[in-house]
Formats: C-alpha cells, structure tokens, sequence
C-alpha cells in the first residue's frame, strides 16, 4: 500500500501523518505544493495539518489553490482515497472535495487539548475499526475548527450517514456536533481531531490507531 503526504508552507502535522501511515505499513511519499503530480501507484493521499500559508486569506483557501490540489482533485474524483485532518480537513471543504466551512471556534480562542469522540458512522474504510457509538479520546488542535453548513447539507449528511464522527463534548460550537465528514463515496475523510497524534503509545493514547491500521487492512484487502 501506498500513501502520499502533501506538504505546505506551513504544514506542521506532515511527518506526524506520514509516521502514523508507515507505522500501519503504508509506503509513504512526502510531496510538495508545487509538484503537479502524485506519485504513481499512491492507494491514499493524506492533506496534513499545521497552517498552510499562514493561515492567510482563509485557513486553507490558498492551499487549496496550489498546485498539487488539482492532482488531489484528480485524484479523489477517480475513486482514490483521502485523508485530511484539521488543516486538512480546512483544505477539502476549501477545495469542494467535502461540504461545509470551518469557521473561529465559538470560544474565538485556540484550543489544544484530548476530546471524547462518537464514532457516528461504521460504513467507511476509515472507522470500519471502531464500534458503532464507540467514544474514543483523540487530541484537537485548532483555532477555526467550527463547522458550518446550510441546513439541506447538514440534513443530508445525517440521512445519508456520512458524519463519521461526533464531539461528546462540543468544544469549539460545530453545527450538531460535527468533528468528520465522508464523501458521498465514503472514500473521502475529513475531521478535525488529529488521530496521528494518538496513533503511539509514547503520545498518551492510541485510539487513532485502528483508523490507519484498518486503512491497511481494507486496502490490501481491494
């Protein structure tokens, strides 16, 4: 299996991803903004946190402009993988990959802290290695992790089940309390929380480890 991990001017969560998809087996591929391809054979594209470009214009906005998201873009729309937490996940909605906007957390205050998890929806490479209802403890850290979405796109999201996970104690003000979405492929996930920072046990917890390790297992599997 083969992983990619995009890398921008401000990425800070880069190497933390890549080390969490080598741990679970992934080949992995660091690639540059400015590159205009993946590499060949690349089964997942990680979209990594931190704060590309400064966080300048909107978090994620110039990103999602930069060279290399046309090759996601690709990417995703022939039936690839993706994996984008917090900035990452700024960087799919930013990009039309995923639905919604990530607005300043309510509190208007960064928060860097361990959260309780729902796992809300089974059906999807990504949390195929958790139990339905299942709380788990995953790290945030994030300035604008407040999602928003008009009331249609919220409903859908609900009804088709493509909210992968929930906040058990919302800490930012996310509309119904949403910390991930899938594509309606499910082949698509964004979350705010960052698993590869629970993906060790020298970390303080490793509920973010079944994500990838199952990753591996349901790609082989393919």
């Amino acid at each position: 299996m083969r992983a990619a991990v995009l890398v921008f001017p401000g990425s800070n969560c880069d190497r933390d991803l890549a080390t969490a998809f080598r741990a679970a087996g992934f080949e992995t591929d660091m690639v540059w903004h400015k590159d205009t391809s993946l590499p060949d054979g690349v089964d997942i594209v990680g979209v990594p946190g931190g704060f590309s470009y400064g966080d300048y214009l909107r978090c994620g906005a110039i990103a999602a402009n930069s060279p290399i998201c046309r090759a996601l873009a690709a990417h995703a729309e022939r039936g690839g993988f993706v994996f984008g937490p917090c900035n990452g996940f700024q960087i799919l909605t930013e990009t039309g990959l995923l639905p919604g906007a990530l607005l300043r957390n309510a509190g208007l205050k960064y928060i860097c802290r361990t959260v309780p998890l729902i796992v809300a929806e089974q059906d999807s490479v990504f949390t195929r290695g958790y139990a339905p209802g299942e709380e788990i403890r995953i790290p945030i850290a994030h300035h604008d992790g407040n999602y928003f979405a008009d009331t249609d796109t919220l409903d859908r999201l609900e009804g088709e089940g493509l909210v992968a996970f929930r906040y058990a104690e919302n800490p930012n003000g996310s509309q119904r309390d949403i910390a991930g979405i899938l594509s309606p492929n499910r082949r698509v996930l964004g979350m705010m929380p960052h698993p590869e920072r629970a993906a060790d046990a020298g970390h303080g917890g490793t509920d973010g480890q079944r994500l990838f390790a199952h990753l591996t297992e349901a790609l082989a599997a393919a």
